[in-house]
């Protein structure tokens, strides 16, 4: 199990952090009382979750209970369970303009003035930030930099999972899918539907597969398609998309839509990314009805 507690200066990014970090496949818990860190993590590693890696949120919301924290990572040691410490931070100039724009009471000035909270924060959380494993300041970071920055220390040089990648094949004589990012037309590939032999047959079938890439123009077309993909994949990662939908077309959605869009699911399966298929309108006949 891989256990994060994430905490930091309130106004310097947690909320945001923690969207990203489910992005990424972990589960979130805000806001946990940290007496109760060490019980919840032997439930996850004792129990039947199969949830792997673990982000808790703690922080000075909590009030007096925050300082249970030190405690809490204390016991974890002596259950010999391994974690880390992310903290975010920020200059006080940036904090104090944050809470102005944003027009929320600092925690710790609910009666005085906002700086006067991040003082006593800063105080408070000292500790805790000296036994940072990473520390990431915010102060001038906009979301996507941010998201980088936990993407560079969290997922760099591991399989990245978080990117839910749908493919989705459809016939354009019933639309496009209308939540498509990426829309393919494969038109251009000789249609089977014309074969007696493959008419009645879909692109799940071998022999339908095999008559499509028995063209070179659509053996280049899935190498390419290939190529492009998985060139794209990372730049959505860094513009914070957590899901993409690539639809692939040909005239009814039955027969090249389906098998072309299923040698890109394969590929990017082996690839170890997250992906899955849908063939929208493989049952429906010549003229829309279900087969």
């Amino acid at each position: 199990m891989e256990l994060l507690i994430i905490t930091g200066m309130s106004g310097a990014g947690k909320s945001l952090g923690v969207k990203y970090f489910e992005d990424i496949g972990y589960f979130c818990v805000d806001n946990l009382p940290p007496s109760l860190i060490p019980k919840f993590a032997e439930v996850i590693m004792h129990g039947k979750s199969n949830m792997d890696k673990i982000a808790l949120i703690i922080d000075i919301r909590g009030g007096a209970m925050f300082l249970d924290l030190l405690p809490a990572l204390a016991t974890l040691v002596d259950m010999d369970i391994k974690y880390k410490i992310l903290f975010l931070d920020a200059s006080d100039a940036v904090l104090v303009k944050r809470f102005k724009e944003s027009r929320r009471m600092h925690p710790l000035s609910q009666e005085g003035r906002i700086s006067d909270g991040i003082a006593e924060e800063r105080k408070i959380l000292k500790t805790i930030k000296d036994k940072a494993d990473v520390i990431i300041d915010t102060s001038n970071m906009n979301p996507r930099q941010l998201r980088e920055a936990i993407t560079d220390h969290f997922v760099k040089g591991k399989s990245f999972t978080g990117l839910l990648v749908n493919i989705v094949s459809f016939g354009f004589k019933y639309g496009i899918p209308i939540d498509s990012d990426l829309v393919f037309d494969v038109r251009f590939i000789p249609n089977p539907y014309y074969i007696p032999e493959l008419k009645a047959r879909t692109g799940l079938e071998t022999e339908v597969v095999d008559y499509i890439v028995s063209f070179p123009e659509a053996r280049t077309f899935i190498n390419k398609l290939n190529d492009m993909i998985s060139f794209l994949l990372p730049q959505y990662v860094k513009e914070g998309k957590s899901q993409i939908v690539i639809a692939i077309g040909c005239t009814g959605g039955k027969h090249r839509s389906v098998a072309i869009a299923n040698k890109l699911y394969k590929r990017l399966k082996r690839k170890g990314i997250n992906a899955i298929i849908e063939h929208r309108d493989i049952t429906l006949d010549d003229r829309g009805g279900t087969l």
